[in-house]
């Protein structure tokens, strides 16, 4: 068993979270937000109502950590080659990820096209973290 790279769980979790700013600001923010009932009052009254934005984005940070983390130790028990590793974020995502997303939001009733957002964003964000690891590996 092999230790987990610290620096690559970190950096890892960097690229994934940096991407959702992207994926949800000018990539898909405007369809994501309307999808989910969010207008700007809602955002800019979400402070006094809700959790603070700065609580959200710590939180989402520390989830997909945990996420990273795990894959971490997956590689670390392993020591897989390359390949492997990409096989394994991109199936975290596509295997694990996407499936509980998907039947949460079947329950819930919501629209196909949300769906593919939020599955796209873990399966890009985990094909990120397949290359952090392989890079700093």
């Amino acid at each position: 068993m092999g230790n987990i790279n610290l620096l690559a769980v970190l950096v890892g979790t960097a690229v994934f979270w940096l991407l959702g700013a992207v994926w949800y600001g000018p990539l898909f923010g405007r369809a994501w937000r309307r999808m989910n009932g969010i207008n700007g009052r809602m955002v800019k009254d979400a402070t006094r109502t809700t959790n603070p934005m700065w609580l959200i984005m710590l939180l989402s940070f520390a989830f997909e950590m945990v996420v990273v983390l795990m894959l971490g130790h997956l590689i670390a028990r392993t020591n897989p080659a390359p390949h492997v590793i990409m096989m394994m974020a991109t199936g975290l995502a596509v295997a694990v990820m996407t499936p509980a997303l998907g039947i949460n939001y079947l329950y819930q009733m919501r629209p196909g096209k949300l769906f593919a957002i939020d599955a796209g964003y873990f399966v890009v964000g985990m094909a990120l973290v397949g290359g952090a690891f392989i890079l700093l590996g």
